[in-house]
């Protein structure tokens, strides 16, 4: 069935794969990646810690995943065990030890040298436990179980299932982004809060600490290799930046931040960097509502990114592959990716952010499947419902609420420094809808920075920040100005037009599209009409951002602008160029 990979497979280095710095924006000097290989075992659900592992797996890459060296389903009545021996180098002497995750799917438990550290719920965000205590002067053990149940489970999961069909894809369990240990001191910088003020010229920062001694905090900002400020700074404090330079898809400028924690002549150092950028609703100068950066109106030609790989799934294969991507579509003329109902690696961001590409940040949803009359034939009769209606919305257990919360606030705390990320999407579609306008207007209190669409596509609420409109094989049109509330609109999702390409695809006999092209021409002249008489003329009557389906195909899905494997560029490059050059104010 699965045949093809991308060109970065060839290029995964089996002895510490994806071995870069994995939070760039709080970086120390000092770390220990622990990718590469561990020991794996697959046991029955009330199994202990097994005495005979199965063979090795290829951490951070799932234990589905090709690339892993397992590529076997994990089921819901099924445990992964992962181990690993590890010993810390002199850098570590005299210092704390932090376990760090950058994610694992979806609930695992931690032991070191058989103490157990940790336990941790959650397959999208990172997490880490201070091991010090449970650590021997040699060579330590680590062990790690996790279940997932994927779609038999009520968690925030995303597209994954069992058993793929159409857009559901191949379920990514257990470990899937990078895992590494820090020698950290007692008294450390744990969380750093960077918001850009170009109104003032200032960064504000707010650094979060675990000093009780009053130990002072030191900031130096660089532009490029000219000093702006280097000095003492309050726990949550404001720096002018004289001659600011804003940052812009055009022009990514990004300042370097040092901080240091001294207490009592022990210092606690990291580097970061923020942009100098703002997101807002305007009215441009005829009246109408316009998304804005920087406070001009702001014409936002986006794509769909939904982050697979068909080697790796979730987890891209190198650093090098997840570049491709944002810079392919930047040559096109994209200036805005809406990841999809992923949350990527933090240096995805990072690449967004040095590269220039707006990002639009999806929850990932969960719940089960809402049905067809609420997921599917409503809203293309332009009937919004109640999203008050747990049972009907398959979130009728409180419980599975508040986790969602949870995961959604732990999201945007994780990624909230992210220069890139313009706007935060709770909702998709209606799975596992609830509350939207509340958990919208929610999502703006913690961070009235960026846009919200509270409910992207279907079932809209009436809250922040926009009307938000998919429309797929039917024809697009303005919503109506009911809808609007004193709202800007946007096109969050439409397109999906497909080509089949032999030797390309995941599954020739089962792929799924919208509308089938036979080849790049017929595609190219599909793509370039439906912009010119339906998307563009919309422009004048008040359509804001536009997001086109998709980046690439993903498994039995063909609707990429480029193949799974990355190596094909489906649609003639010079007409999305001439397209995107008119999709703008």
């Amino acid at each position: 069935m699965n045949n093809i990979k991308t060109r970065w497979y060839k290029n995964i280095d089996k002895s510490c794969p994806l071995a870069e710095y994995p939070r760039p924006q709080l970086e120390r000097k000092n770390w220990m990646c622990l990718n590469g290989e561990y020991d794996y075992a697959v046991t029955s659900k009330n199994s202990d810690k097994p005495e005979k592992f199965d063979g090795k797996i290829l951490v951070p890459f799932s234990i589905e995943s090709e690339a892993s060296g397992v590529n076997k389903p994990l089921s819901p009545e099924q445990r992964l065990w992962y181990r690993r021996k590890f010993t810390l180098t002199e850098e570590f002497s005299g210092k704390r030890t932090l376990l760090n995750f950058g994610a694992v799917d979806w609930q695992c438990s931690v032991w070191v040298n058989s103490v157990l550290v940790g336990e941790h719920t959650g397959g999208y965000n990172p997490f880490s436990f201070d091991i010090t205590d449970a650590l021997n002067n040699g060579e330590n053990e680590l062990v790690i179980k996790v279940y997932d149940p994927t779609d038999s489970g009520h968690q925030q999961r995303g597209k994954q299932v069992n058993k793929t069909h159409g857009f559901w894809y191949t379920a990514t369990s257990g470990i899937w982004q990078t895992v590494w240990l820090e020698p950290i001191n007692f008294c450390r910088i744990e969380k750093v809060k960077l918001l850009p003020d170009i109104d003032k010229n200032e960064i504000n920062i707010e650094v979060s600490t675990t000093c009780k001694c009053g130990g002072k905090i030191y900031a130096k900002i660089l532009d490029g290799d000219k000093t702006v400020y280097d000095g003492e700074i309050s726990a949550k404090d404001s720096i002018r930046i004289p001659d600011t330079k804003l940052w812009s898809p055009e022009n990514p400028f990004l300042y370097d931040l040092y901080l240091t924690l001294d207490c009592e002549g022990e210092k606690d150092e990291v580097k970061s960097y923020f942009g100098m950028r703002k997101f807002s609703i305007v009215k441009d100068s005829k009246g109408i509502l316009r998304l804005a950066l920087n406070n001009e109106p702001y014409f936002q030609r986006g794509l769909l990114d939904q982050g697979y790989w068909p080697e790796s799934q979730l987890t891209p294969p190198t650093d090098e592959a997840m570049i491709f991507d944002i810079e392919k579509m930047k040559e096109l003329g994209y200036n805005m990716l809406r990841k999809h109902i992923k949350v990527e690696p933090l240096r995805w961001y990072y690449h967004c952010d040095r590269l220039g590409m707006l990002v639009w940040q999806d929850m990932v949803s969960g719940g089960e499947y809402i049905g067809q009359i609420l997921a599917g034939v409503l809203p293309n009769i332009n009937v919004h419902v109640k999203d008050n209606m747990y049972n009907s919305f398959k979130r009728g257990n409180p419980e599975w609420r508040e986790e969602f919360r949870q995961e959604l606030w732990g999201m945007i705390d994780n990624l909230y420094n992210s220069v890139s990320i313009c706007c935060w999407v709770p909702f998709n579609e209606g799975w596992g809808q609830f509350d939207a306008k509340e958990i919208g207007t929610k999502v703006k209190e913690l961070d009235p920075s960026r846009f919200v669409d509270h409910a992207s596509g279907w079932h809209d609420q009436g809250g922040p920040d926009f009307r938000s409109m998919h429309r797929y094989i039917i024809p697009v049109t303005p919503p109506f100005k009911y809808e609007l509330k004193g709202r800007p609109w946007v096109l969050s999702e439409y397109g999906g037009y497909s080509w089949n390409i032999k030797g390309h695809v995941w599954n020739a006999a089962k792929s799924f599209g919208y509308i089938m092209y036979s080849d790049s021409k017929a595609l190219s002249k599909a793509y370039r009409k439906l912009h010119e008489k339906q998307v563009i003329p919309l422009i004048k009557k008040g359509l804001c951002a536009t997001v086109y389906t998709q980046v690439s195909d993903v498994e039995y899905e063909v609707n990429g602008v480029y193949s799974y494997d990355r190596e094909v560029l489906k649609l003639d490059k010079d007409t999305v160029i001439d397209v995107n050059s008119k999709l703008k104010y």
